[in-house]
This record gives structure tokens, C-alpha cells and sequence, in this order.
């Protein structure tokens, strides 16, 4: 049963993403080419856009966060990519706090208890592994051992995308909740501990030290 909903889920999914991509190369992108000098147009659609995929996504049977993550996907394509993420960039860090807001008081702490232990596990593994890897691959490609080393460091935390993929996976029964609460416990673990070692020993705008203090 849950391998069968699994594959629903891609099913869909995958449909949702051609509908997406077709609309955004014959519609979407042509009219932000003709409008691009209007940045209030870009902005409003691009919010328009996200939203229109999010309840899409449910009317096709899928979840808001995965609409607007499909929608996310086929805009990637676009040539002012960038331009839009930045200027959705209040909008967004607004929305990121919200979100772990939100997750966090769905928390049940007397289950949180129960798998401490392999989230701990599991966050660790990946702060120690994910750097090093990094390291060899970008030293594979040419770049110098100490930057590919720092790259590492930085792109060491789980991907914040393992909440919500933690998240629509749980609410698919997909998963159990124990999983589900490992994920998102080892992801947070992660997020803490890289963050506080990135602050104190690489350059960041809120880096403790002056000598590493950078825009």
C-alpha cells in the first residue's frame, strides 16, 4: 500500500512538473521578457506564480510545499533567476522563520526524547562526512584544497529541504512519524552546530571576530 502510494506520489508529481515546465517556457518566461524593466511585474508574478503551483499541487492531490517547490524548479530555468532571488529574498528569510517556527511547535518532545540518539548520530556523521567529501570532489575539479576544504565545511549542515521532504513524506504515510522526527531532529542538530562553527572560524557578516567579519 505504501509502495503504491509512493509511486502515485511520483506519478503525480512528475505530471505536475511537465505542466509546469510547458507553461512557464511558453507563457511565463515570455512575459517576463517583455515586462522584465517592471520590477513590481516580477515580483507579483513570481509570488503569483508560487502560489498558483502550491494549490495546484493540491487540487492534483500533492501538498502546498511540493506545488511551490515544482514551481520553484521550472523558474530555475529563467535568465533573471538570480534577480528574483533577490529581490524575494525579505520575503523568503520572512517565510524560513515562519516555517521552523511552525515545525517547531509541532514538536512532540516526549517523542523527540526517543530518537535523540540517532538524530545525534546522524547529524554527526554528516557534519564530519559531507566536508571531506566535498573537499575530494572539488579537489578532483581543480579548486585549492583549503577552499574546497571551507566550501565543505559550509555546505556540511543537511539540507533544509530534508524538513519538508521529512514532512510531505510523513503526511504521505510514507514514513513513520519516529522517522520523521529523526530527520527533522538530526537537520536542526545540524543546522546548530554548523552555524556556530562557520561563525567562529570562517569568514560571515556575523562573524564573532572583527578579522573575520565580511559583507
Amino acid at each position: 500500500m505504501a509502495a503504491y502510494a509512493e509511486l502515485q506520489v511520483v506519478y503525480i508529481g512528475s505530471k505536475l512538473q511537465a505542466v509546469a515546465l510547458s507553461f512557464a517556457s511558453y507563457i511565463l518566461f515570455p512575459l517576463i521578457r517583455k515586462f522584465d524593466k517592471i520590477q513590481e511585474y516580477i515580483f507579483l508574478m513570481t509570488i503569483g506564480w508560487c502560489l498558483g503551483m502550491a494549490e495546484m499541487g493540491v487540487v492534483m492531490g500533492l501538498s502546498h510545499e511540493l506545488g511551490a517547490f515544482l514551481g520553484g524548479v521550472a523558474m530555475a530555468s529563467s535568465p533573471i533567476t538570480r534577480f528574483i532571488a533577490e529581490s524575494l529574498k525579505p520575503l523568503r528569510d520572512f517565510f524560513l522563520i515562519m516555517f521552523f517556527f511552525t515545525l517547531g511547535a509541532k514538536l512532540d518532545l516526549a517523542i523527540l526524547y526517543t530518537v535523540i540518539v540517532p538524530a545525534l548520530v546522524l547529524a554527526s556523521l554528516m557534519l564530519l562526512l559531507k566536508p571531506f567529501l566535498f573537499r575530494v570532489l572539488l579537489v578532483n575539479l581543480g579548486e585549492q584544497p583549503k577552499l574546497s576544504l571551507e566550501m565543505g565545511v559550509r555546505l556540511g549542515q543537511i539540507s533544509e529541504f530534508a524538513l519538508l521532504i521529512a514532512m510531505v513524506a510523513f503526511n504521505a504515510a510514507l514514513i513513520s512519524e519516529a522517522a520523521s522526527y529523526v530527520i527533522q531532529a538530526a537537520t536542526i542538530i545540524s543546522f546548530v552546530a554548523s552555524s556556530y562553527y562557520i561563525v567562529m572560524y570562517y569568514p560571515t557578516p556575523i562573524a564573532v571576530s572583527d578579522r573575520l567579519r565580511r559583507d
